[in-house]
């Protein structure tokens, strides 16, 4: 786990104090997958068009991971679960979609959701 800025080790954050939040460990998340042996391609990162202004990917606190292991592209929650739960142990802001059933995606929380 990268050592975070003080400043960043809370809850009460401002959106860009989030942002910057979700660049270090979307980053280090990466690397994990990597040393455990899966493979990336990142889906929505930032996206304008097709989401909604208060969409999580807007706000630049979400992307969509794709996930591959042993050559195949993992397309379920369950496959990302591991993935998943290494996620959300980062820090309380960090949750993984598959708690809704949209496994590919890793969020930094913000405004109750």
């Amino acid at each position: 786990m990268p050592r975070l800025p003080p400043d960043l080790e809370g809850t009460d954050l401002r959106l860009g104090q989030k942002q910057e939040l979700f660049g270090i460990l979307y980053g280090y998340h990466l690397v994990w997958l990597y040393e455990n042996g899966y493979r990336t391609r990142l889906g929505d990162v930032h996206a304008t068009d097709g989401h909604k202004k208060d969409s999580l990917h807007y706000l630049k606190l979400a992307a969509d991971v794709n996930l591959f292991k042993d050559g195949d592209y993992i397309t379920s929650t369950k496959g990302h679960q591991k993935s998943g739960e290494k996620w959300e142990s980062y820090h309380p802001l960090c949750r993984w979609g598959g708690r809704y059933n949209d496994g590919n995606h890793y969020e930094v929380m913000h405004g109750g959701r």
